[in-house]
């Protein structure tokens, strides 16, 4: 089945080192298509985009089954914490590998939450969350982590 929605991402510039590695930390991902800017302003690109040209507009990418299209542009839009991407973790050790590769701004970092080398936020969670919240305490525990250790619940 087409995936029906598709989450288009910003870059400021560095659009393919994002894809690149992104792909490098989740199993099973590829990158599947890439356009590109135009050569010269003659084919109607913008002044403030001149020094885009020729480089990588969009490059569609998968992470596992999820598609997603990272947009080469600039500084004008930037992520915050209003969105973010939740990776559901069979246990500890998968929490641990993406906390490693993801974790870049320590100050971001809160219940589980952490923000990427490129500013995009993440939220790593054990897919038992529901369950580990039913415990007595769990949302004061909750509140004192910054990644979230299963055991501490």
């Amino acid at each position: 089945m087409q995936q029906k929605i598709t989450p288009n991402v910003w870059f400021d510039g560095n659009a393919r080192e994002a894809v690149d590695y992104y792909t490098s930390v989740f199993p099973d991902s590829q990158i599947s298509a890439t356009t590109h800017y135009p050569l010269t302003a003659d084919q109607g690109l913008a002044d403030f985009q001149q020094n885009l040209a020729g480089k990588e507009l969009t490059i569609e990418f998968s992470l596992g089954s999820l598609r997603f299209i990272a947009i080469n542009a600039g500084p004008e839009f930037s992520f915050t914490e209003a969105v973010s991407f939740a990776i559901t973790c069979k246990d500890q050790a998968e929490i641990d590998y993406y906390w490693e590769k993801l974790s870049a701004v320590p100050e971001a970092e809160q219940c589980g939450w952490c923000k990427d080398r490129f500013g995009l936020s993440w939220q790593i969670v054990p897919e038992n969350m529901g369950e580990l919240m039913q415990r007595s305490n769990a949302y004061a525990h909750l509140m004192q982590m910054k990644k979230l250790i299963i055991k501490d619940f």
